[in-house]
């Protein structure tokens, strides 16, 4: 089988589907929201204080009990959330970081 050059191997793959999450870490951080996504029931948001990966962009998954019609976009909110956080293997990290230019240590997830 030939394999196309930007193709990332089953085993990177596999250790990224599979990451398992540490206990979640409490943030609250001042930002306005960029984008609802009522469907899926998340908000893409704008953090003016960075998580710990640097972003200040973050895709965040609402509670049942916030309704995404009850919220406005480019309003300053204080946003309360758990940020989980899986890391990755050291092979992992080199790999994604010498074959594909790309700084990652751990995978974040918001909610």
């Amino acid at each position: 089988m030939v394999k196309k050059k930007d193709e990332i191997p089953e085993w990177v793959s596999d250790e990224i589907q599979n990451a398992k999450f540490k206990k979640p870490e409490e943030l609250k951080r001042t930002g306005y929201i960029l984008e609802i996504y009522d469907a899926d029931n998340k908000i893409d948001t704008q953090l003016y204080d960075p998580v710990e990966d640097g972003r200040h962009i973050v895709t965040m998954d609402l509670p049942k009990k916030i309704k995404a019609s009850d919220l406005e976009r480019g309003v300053v909110y204080e946003f309360t959330f758990d940020q989980h956080k899986a890391p990755l293997s050291k092979k992992v990290t080199e790999y994604l970081q010498k074959e594909k230019e790309i700084e990652m240590a751990a995978i974040y997830q918001f909610d």
